[in-house]
Formats: structure tokens, sequence, C-alpha cells
């Protein structure tokens, strides 16, 4: 790996205009557990790295019960998954959070740096897909907001322009009578790469009988994650079921386009998105269930 330049800057300010003097020869970087691994190999090539955890903003992690979640870009997966609040409010997070990478590596890594990292197979991605999380992106012309379905636009490629970096990722408050969840398959037990990973999302109406919301997103079946509208709200207006969460299923199946690699092939990954798909609606309706004081009996 050739001599790079390191900057630590404590202020937005100060790395916005270290990233916008040097363009595409600069990077952002939080935990670098990527992007290092990247410039290592060669497949990175890079004059400066800006490194974001001294930033206030970065690593701010709070909870508004109007605005919900702010989780700065910067904030370590583990420091997430062990909050009260978001274990409590936001436990798909937690699935996700929770299962990348091993302990060690969840000291460092960040969901910022997971979403920019912009890896099909992100676990975190298809979580805040389902939970309606957005991008706030802070550059020296000013600041956006993107939805994160439209944040990955390819193979380790996001919308970031050059001297720009993802500021924060904000996570409206739990829909009522509302539950996601989210789940992969992997050959090992951990510290692998998912084969197929589904996030789901649902949230019922007031006598906990319809489907009011869904929303059902993909990891590993598509050039980026993927959110299947279509699958999702196929199941407004439905009691929830069985039958339901199959034909939701069978569509997010038909909607995923994945290849074959060392890790599965076609045919394997598009039976998993069917089967994960309707584990996953079935766990988030258990959290439904859970975070109900009324508890029903639903039938699948």
């Amino acid at each position: 790996m050739k001599p790079l330049e390191y900057a630590a800057p404590g202020s937005l300010e100060d790395a916005v205009a270290m990233l916008a003097d040097r363009g595409d020869r600069a990077r952002p970087f939080a935990g670098g557990t990527d992007l290092l691994v990247r410039l290592r190999s060669g497949r990175a090539d890079l004059d400066l790295l800006v490194d974001l955890k001294r930033i206030p903003e970065l690593t701010q992690l709070s909870y508004d019960p109007i605005q919900g979640l702010t989780l700065g870009a910067a904030v370590p997966c583990c420091h997430i998954y062990e909050d009260p609040q978001v274990r409590a409010l936001y436990p798909a997070l937690v699935d996700s959070t929770s299962l990348i990478g091993g302990v060690a590596i969840q000291g460092r890594a960040t969901v910022g740096g997971n979403l920019c990292n912009a890896a099909p197979s992100g676990d975190s991605i298809p979580s805040l897909m389902v939970m309606g999380a957005s991008c706030r992106i802070v550059g020296a012309a000013g600041s956006r907001v993107v939805p994160v379905e439209d944040f990955c636009t390819g193979p380790g490629r996001n919308t970031l322009e050059p001297g720009e970096l993802l500021l924060s990722i904000h996570i409206p408050p739990p829909q009522p009578r509302g539950g996601a969840r989210y789940l992969r398959f992997i050959p090992r037990n951990e510290m692998d790469i998912a084969v197929v990973g589904v996030g789901a999302s649902i949230a019922l109406s007031e006598d906990l009988q319809r489907i009011v919301s869904a929303r059902i997103a993909l990891g590993a079946v598509a050039p980026t994650p993927l959110l299947v509208r279509e699958a999702g709200e196929s199941l407004v207006g439905k009691t929830p079921s069985e039958d339901a969460f199959g034909e939701a299923a069978t569509m997010a199946r038909e909607s995923a386009c994945p290849i074959t690699d060392m890790r599965g092939s076609i045919a394997y990954r598009q039976h998993l998105v069917e089967v994960l798909t309707r584990r996953a609606l079935q766990g988030a309706m258990e959290r439904v269930q859970g975070n109900s004081q009324e508890k029903r009996t639903y039938g699948y």
C-alpha cells in the first residue's frame, strides 16, 4: 500500500473543506473496515484519508418521539445495538448491526460505512429501507437528503459526489402497531457475507386485523440492495395470514435478479428469497404482537 496522508478534523466544516480541496483523491472514513482492505489490496487509489470519528455531529445517536432516531454516520455498530432505546424501538436495526462482522469489528464498523460501501449484501441496508430511513449528505455546495433506497447506485457505488460525505441517517419514529425484522442466510455462524438478506416491516390497523402498510427489502440478490415496493404494497388492506405472506414472498422472489457465485446459484438464492421473506414477515408480525397490549392469534 502506498503512503497516504491522514487527517482527523474536529469539525464538519474542516472535513468538508479537506474533501472539497482534494476531490476524488480523498475519501472520508469512519471505521475503515472495508476501505482499508481495498487500499491494501490495490482496489482503491487515494492520496488522503479523512477520519470522521472526532466530529461531534457524526458520532451522535439520539432519539426524539416526534423526529425519530438520528444516527451519526460514524457511530459504531456496538453503540447502536447496545443502546436501550434502539433495542426497544428499532429491533430490526439490532438484527442487522449485530451481524456485521464479529465483535471486534463491530467496535469500529459503522452503519454509515456499511451504507457507503454499497455492497449488495450489506446487512444494515434492507433494515434501513423497510424502516423508511433517509440519508443527510453534506458538501461544499450545501446539504441534501436522499432516501436509503436511492443511495446505492451499483456494486460499491453510491450517490455521493466528490467532496461530499454522509453526515447522518434518520429513521422515523416506529409506527403504531408496527414491527420490523431482518434475517439473512449464511453458510457459517458468524463473520460471513449474506447469501440472501431480507428485511420486512408491517403496521396494523387499530383492531390488529388489517395491514395498513408493509415494506420488503432484499440483499445480495441484485446489483444493489433492493426495495420491493410491489410486494409490500400487495399486503396493504389484507388480513395478516400465512397465505398473504406467501403471496408477497412469491412476488419478492420474482423481483430478485441474483447471480451465481461461490456462495450460491441463482435458483438457490431465489428459493431463499421466498423462504426468508415469509419468515421475516412472520417475525415482524410477532414483534407487532409483542408490542401490542392486546395479544391475538393469527392464521399463520
